[in-house]
């Protein structure tokens, strides 16, 4: 496969506080990247960087692009769609189309009023006055008729009710979504991402902690269930992490032999939320 994004040594300082710390990652076309982590972990810096937005330390490559210095031509092939309402209110609808068709030349104005068409967006008001989930159909609708090779996402949802969450996420797979583009998403609503993703990225304190692809993830990373007279075998075999809720204990383990804590009680795949839970609060 090939690599588009490809960090080493990436660190970005504010003063005394160091966001990215000698950071090294690569991202493959043709993904869906989830980039977790707690608020203040680093991960809008480090969005931030790929696009170009801020100066940093170390090596970065993009599309072949020195983000920051190459900016004006990486924008040609790379959209970014934030948790803040970024189209200007004051703007009707149509006219958001028309802005967009005149600065963007791999703009399709067609498949833009497709994408729309299947929504109850008015053309005819001004972006004010849309409803949150509106606008961020007509984002998505600008950013999908956009022939962009790299698709960010940074809270793209944030606010939005769990009908709109779930169609933005099936307009997105549906209609911009395939093996030559590559979509990185950060989010707090991890459960609802995790059945897309196909590599996961966790930052802790501008560190990255883990970085694999959802496969291996399932293969390595397992709950168990045991029932109470299997508890202390189960902590004799140095789980990551213990969890005591409502009387049952239940264990998180990296890279044990499934069949091996299956004699000890009900194993199941970790789910990501629980992954970023132990991640988070480890050493």
């Amino acid at each position: 496969m090939t690599n588009i994004i490809t960090a080493q040594n990436l660190s970005k300082s504010f003063g005394s506080f160091q966001a990215l710390k000698n950071v090294d990652l690569t991202i493959q076309k043709g993904q869906i990247v989830g980039i977790i982590g707690a608020n203040g972990a680093g991960k809008t810096t480090l969005l931030n960087s790929i696009l170009g937005l801020t100066t940093y330390d170390g090596e970065l490559d993009v599309l072949g692009f020195d983000p920051y210095v190459q900016r004006d031509e990486l924008m040609k092939k790379i959209c970014f769609i934030s948790d803040v309402a970024t189209l200007p209110k004051w703007m009707r609808v149509c006219e958001a189309l028309d802005f967009v068709e005149g600065v963007h030349p791999s703009f399709d104005r067609e498949k833009a009023l497709g994408f729309l068409a299947g929504t109850s967006v008015p053309f005819d008001k001004k972006i004010r006055h849309l409803s949150k989930g509106m606008i961020v159909q007509v984002h998505l609708a600008l950013i999908m008729a956009i022939d962009a090779k790299i698709l960010v996402l940074d809270e793209p949802t944030l606010g939005l009710d769990i009908i709109y969450r779930k169609k933005f996420y099936h307009q997105l797979l549906e209609d911009f979504f395939d093996e030559d583009r590559t979509i990185l998403i950060t989010t707090h609503q991890v459960d609802e991402i995790e059945n897309i993703l196909s590599q996961v990225v966790f930052i802790r304190e501008g560190n990255i902690v883990l970085t694999a692809d959802m496969d291996d993830i399932g293969e390595q990373w397992m709950v168990l269930n045991p029932p109470q007279e299997n508890v202390a075998a189960a902590r004799a075999l140095s789980p990551v992490s213990e969890q005591t809720l409502l009387g049952r204990t239940s264990f998180i383990f990296n890279g044990k032999a499934r069949a091996e804590l299956a004699e000890l009680g009900e194993v199941n795949r970790i789910n990501l939320s629980d992954l970023f839970v132990t991640l988070m609060d480890g050493e």
